[in-house]
Formats: structure tokens, C-alpha cells, sequence
């Protein structure tokens, strides 16, 4: 008996679409139904403006100066927040992680203010530092710091404890075990924090300017809205949106470049 390979006609020389491609076409159709919804009046379009609209209300802002000095003091907030709160993470992180007795006593003090939302914060912000950078600091770097803080541990606690015995065995110091042990195990644990704390410290950035008043582009939303500027809140809000994708894009990156060397990432650099 003879046996052939059989294929599905329909996988066999069919094209892959690029992920970006699809994203860019799916994008591109968002914006065609908003443009032609509120043309329709399927939208209000006092409330709804079309695509186009909020398109040159975005380039009305960009040949703003106000403009780019919110968008420069949100990034300012933003970076400034994620580098204290990736930093304080990463050390209590490993520090924590690395022994069993200080997991056991900051278990539960963790899950305690750990679900606090960072907006709770808002009015000790106020109190303590009124519209100032330090109530927008505050707000980013607690609700980024958990992010972070917990996928150390994580990625801590996964490292082999065969390997970790081994390591002792052979007389590598606590110093040496951390450097080609734990640090490589932790590392893959701590870039996904990371990407996840850029996005949540961008998300609290805006919020305080929202909602404190502190410089930047959810100051200029609330000072869009009212004043009734209809298409300049849409347009802060798609630049806010945008900006959001360029954060999560470059930390994509930056992770399958440093993670260069791990088996989940190999595949992705090589595209």
C-alpha cells in the first residue's frame, strides 16, 4: 500500500498577511466608519465628528506650542515614574524573592495594597504636593511599581532549584548565583512588568493631568471639554490612544531584543 501526503488546498500557496498589515487594515476600517457613521446619522454628529475632522484638529494641535509642551510634560511624568517604580521593583523584587523568610512576611502586606487603585491616592496627592510633578510622580510610580514588583517575584521563585543546589555544589557565591542564575530566569519575568507599568504609568500620567490639573495632555483634554471644543477633545484623546501603541511597540521591541537569547523570542526576532 502506498501512502501520499495529502494538504488542505486551502493552506498550500495561500500568502501570510504581516501581522502589522492586518493591524494597519483594521485601524484603517475603524477610521472609515467613523467618517461615514456620523455623515449617515447613525451618529450625533455634534457629538460625533467624523474621522477627517478630528484628523485636522490633530494637525491644528501639532503646529501648537502648548500642544507639544503637554505632550513633553507627559512624557516627563511618564518616564520619570516608570524608571523609579521599574527600579524600586526590580531591587525589592530580587531582594524580596531571594529569601523565603521575607516573602513570607511581605506576602500578605502585598495583597493588601496592591488592588488599592492608584486614583484612591488622588486626594492625598492633592494634599501633599497640589498640582505639582510630585502628586503626578506619586500616582505613576505606585500604580506602576506593583507591575513590576510581582513579576520579579514571579520570575524569581521559577528558578530551578536543581540548578540552584548545583550552583552552591560547585561553590558559586551569592553574587555569581545571581548573575548567571537568577537574573537570567528573572529577566524574561521583569520585561513583561515593564511593558506592563509603560502602560499603566501612561494611563496614570494622564489621569492626574485629567484630574489634578498637573501639565499635560489630560490638562489640555480637560480644558477641550470645557470650553466645548468637541474635535480637539477627540483629538487629544487619538493622540493619547496613539501614543499608548508607540509605548506598547517600543517596549515589544526592546523586550525581543534583550531577551535576544531566549527560546520564545528567537522566533519573533528572526521576522
Amino acid at each position: 500500500m502506498t501512502l501520499t501526503a495529502t494538504h488542505t488546498p486551502s493552506t498550500i500557496g495561500r500568502p501570510r498577511i504581516p501581522a502589522p498589515v492586518l493591524g494597519l487594515g483594521g485601524l484603517l476600517t475603524l477610521v472609515a466608519v467613523f467618517e461615514v457613521l456620523p455623515r449617515v446619522g447613525v451618529l450625533p454628529r455634534e457629538y460625533f465628528p467624523p474621522s477627517s475632522e478630528i484628523g485636522s484638529a490633530i494637525a491644528e494641535q501639532a503646529g501648537r506650542e502648548v500642544f507639544w509642551q503637554a505632550l513633553a510634560d507627559t512624557l516627563t511624568g511618564w518616564a520619570l515614574g516608570l524608571a523609579i517604580a521599574a527600579t524600586a521593583g526590580i531591587v525589592l523584587g530580587v531582594l524580596i524573592g531571594s529569601s523565603r523568610l521575607a516573602r513570607d512576611l511581605t506576602a500578605s502586606t502585598i495583597e493588601f495594597l496592591r488592588p488599592i487603585p492608584s486614583v484612591a491616592l488622588i486626594p492625598i496627592a492633592v494634599l501633599l504636593y497640589g498640582s505639582d510633578l510630585e502628586s503626578k510622580l506619586l500616582l505613576v510610580v505606585y500604580a506602576a511599581f506593583w507591575q513590576v514588583l510581582v513579576q520579579v517575584l514571579y520570575g524569581v521563585q521559577d528558578v530551578d532549584p536543581v540548578a540552584l543546589d548545583t550552583a552552591r555544589v560547585y561553590g558559586l557565591g551569592p553574587w555569581a548565583r545571581m548573575r548567571h542564575l537568577t537574573w537570567p530566569t528573572a529577566l524574561p519575568y521583569a520585561m513583561t512588568g515593564l511593558r506592563l507599568a509603560a502602560a499603566v504609568a501612561l494611563i496614570l500620567a494622564v489621569t492626574s493631568e485629567l484630574v489634578i490639573g498637573n501639565p499635560g495632555l489630560g490638562q489640555l483634554l480637560a480644558v477641550a471639554q470645557s470650553s466645548g471644543a468637541v474635535e480637539t477633545s477627540y483629538a487629544i484623546v487619538v493622540v493619547t490612544g496613539l501614543l499608548g501603541v508607540v509605548v506598547n511597540i517600543g517596549f515589544r521591541w526592546t523586550e525581543r531584543r534583550a531577551l535576544w537569547w531566549h527560546p520564545a523570542q528567537r522566533g519573533e526576532i528572526n521576522r
